[in-house]
């Protein structure tokens, strides 16, 4: 939806698809709304890149830190997941981001996500 240098704002509507590859018999855990931080975080690393004209260098997942989950599954939400997040510190790959997911107002999972540089 929209980023600046210290965030980015994403929608997504995968946790309802069927074949979302994250599924287990059948359901999408809300463990999975950290997968998407990441995601949103490794987008906004590369958009980072892009406007300093690099190429964003690969890196890791390397912490999730005061995770919480406020629901048990994400595949029965019916709104869109917004997913927000917010660099708190650290520059290139090694950064913390604070992450966010929800629907509609309803807070569905928070936490901060460390990325590492991969060497």
């Amino acid at each position: 939806m929209e980023w600046d240098d210290q965030s980015i704002v994403c929608i997504s509507n995968t946790h309802r698809d069927a074949a979302n590859p994250l599924r287990r018999a059948g359901r999408l855990s809300a463990l999975h709304a950290f997968e998407y931080g990441a995601q949103a975080v490794a987008v906004h690393g590369g958009l980072r890149a892009r406007a300093a004209g690099v190429t964003a260098p690969p890196g890791y997942l390397a912490a999730l830190r005061e995770a919480r989950l406020q629901v048990t599954h994400l595949d029965d939400v019916a709104s869109s997941l917004k997913i927000y997040a917010y660099r708190l510190f650290g520059d290139v790959a090694n950064t913390v981001y604070e992450c966010r997911v929800s629907a509609g107002d309803v807070l569905l999972a928070d936490g901060r996500i460390t990325i590492i540089l991969r060497k």
